[in-house]
C-alpha cells in the first residue's frame, strides 16, 4: 500500500487528463492565476460534501478509473466528520494550517496541526476527520479513481 500512495505522490506531475486544458502528450501546467480560473464545484466524488467547500478538479475524473487530483478550499472554522474512502490517497497542504487525524469519530485531541508544505496520507477505508481553524485551508488531493465518501459518524 505505502508504495502505491508513493508512486500516486510521483506520478501526480506527470498526470495530465482532466478537467484542466492538457497539452500534446497529456502535458499541464497550472499556475496559480490558472487553478483559481477552473470551476469551482461544491460536492463532489471524493469530497465531503460539507457546505461551503469548494472543489476544483486539477487532473483526471474522480469518478472514473485512474489517477485524479482536487483542490479542496475548505472555508475558516469547518469541520468534516469521521468517514472512509475507498481509494488510496495522498494530500497536501497548500494554505491554511489544517487539522488531520484518524479514527472513527472526530476528535480535536488526536488531529494533528498540518502547516501549509504538510503532506499526508489517507489508506483506503480507513476512518478519518479533519478541521480549519480561524483562517481557510487549500489542500490538494489525489487518489486513483474512482472515488467515493462513507461516513463512519454522521455529519456535522
Amino acid at each position: 500500500m505505502r508504495a502505491r500512495l508513493w508512486l500516486a505522490a510521483v506520478l501526480l506531475p506527470l498526470a495530465a487528463t482532466g478537467a484542466a486544458q492538457t497539452g500534446e502528450g497529456g502535458r499541464l501546467r497550472l499556475a496559480p492565476a490558472d487553478i483559481a480560473a477552473l470551476p469551482a464545484l461544491g460536492a463532489g466524488a471524493g469530497t465531503s460534501g460539507v457546505a461551503g467547500i469548494r472543489t476544483r478538479i486539477l487532473s483526471g475524473d474522480p469518478t472514473r478509473a485512474g489517477l485524479y487530483t482536487i483542490a479542496l478550499e475548505v472555508p475558516a472554522n469547518t469541520r468534516i466528520a469521521a468517514h472512509r474512502h475507498r481509494d488510496d490517497r495522498t494530500a497536501t497542504v497548500i494554505a491554511g494550517t489544517w487539522y488531520f487525524g484518524y479514527g472513527d469519530r472526530a476528535d480535536d485531541a488526536a488531529a494533528r496541526a498540518l502547516p501549509p508544505g504538510s503532506f499526508y496520507a489517507e489508506p483506503a477505508d480507513v476512518a478519518h476527520f479533519a478541521h480549519t481553524g480561524a483562517t481557510p485551508v487549500t489542500v490538494y488531493i489525489t487518489g486513483v479513481g474512482p472515488t467515493d465518501t462513507r461516513y463512519v459518524e454522521r455529519a456535522p
